[in-house]
């Protein structure tokens, strides 16, 4: 049984497990157990890395989805993130700034120096909430929404996610969790929020800071 976390006639909001296809498609997918748990229609707005887990919104309608994705257009959608890398950043906090080009047949993304057809921008926020000897807990918040732009972005800098083989980090699971979604109604206007923290291996470990984390604020502006 998924966790649904909130949900009306405009949009569904869910715990999305690790594993499965946040859009449609073969081998199961997210939307089709929401589709079979919950009844109607599901037309999803954002996606999240299969290997991925936490909070994610769908829309109900049609009108919502079109709504949600304009609010996505205009940053209205604040998503943060978190994960354990392998090392820890070089400064505690702070701002990556990339250009990112995603190569479709591999399914992979890299860091370049040039802009070029298909190069786009990624930017994003970090914290580091704690730090062992050898991986360290960090919360991130996307200012763009680049295919693996978290884990390609700190793997370029030598850290990347723990689990996270395709960019270095070794066997999986994969250690990223979407813990924060606020977003307006795409119906009425208000502000929702919602949030959740991943729970076992490896999160467990870093206990109180995984707590204390809930209460960080990050830079919201990418420029």
């Amino acid at each position: 049984m998924l966790s649904i976390l909130y949900q009306d006639r405009a949009l569904l909001v869910c715990l999305k497990p690790p594993g499965l296809l946040s859009q449609d498609g073969p081998g199961g997918s997210l939307p089709e157990r929401l589709r079979q748990q919950a009844g109607g229609e599901i037309y999803p707005v954002h996606r999240l890395d299969r290997e991925a887990g936490g909070v994610m919104v769908y829309a109900r309608t049609r009108a919502a989805a079109a709504s949600l994705s304009a609010a996505i257009q205009a940053g209205e959608l604040e998503k943060e993130y978190l994960c354990v890398l392998h090392g820890r950043p070089q400064e505690p906090e702070g701002t990556y700034r990339d250009l990112l080009l995603h190569d479709r047949g591999r399914n992979k993304s890299f860091v370049v120096r040039r802009q070029r057809g298909g190069v786009k921008e990624a930017s994003l926020s970090y914290r580091t909430l704690a730090a062992e000897e050898k991986s360290s807990l960090v919360r991130v918040r996307l200012h763009t929404g680049r295919t693996h732009q978290i884990r390609v972005q700190f793997a370029s800098r030598g850290t990347p996610l723990l689990g996270d083989g395709k960019y270095g980090g070794g066997p999986g699971p994969l250690a990223l969790w979407s813990t924060l979604l606020a977003l307006p109604h795409p119906e009425s206007g208000e502000r929702l929020r919602f949030s959740r923290l991943p729970e076992g291996a490896p999160w467990a470990r870093f206990g109180a800071a995984l707590e204390g984390g809930q209460n960080t604020e990050l830079e919201k502006g990418g420029a």
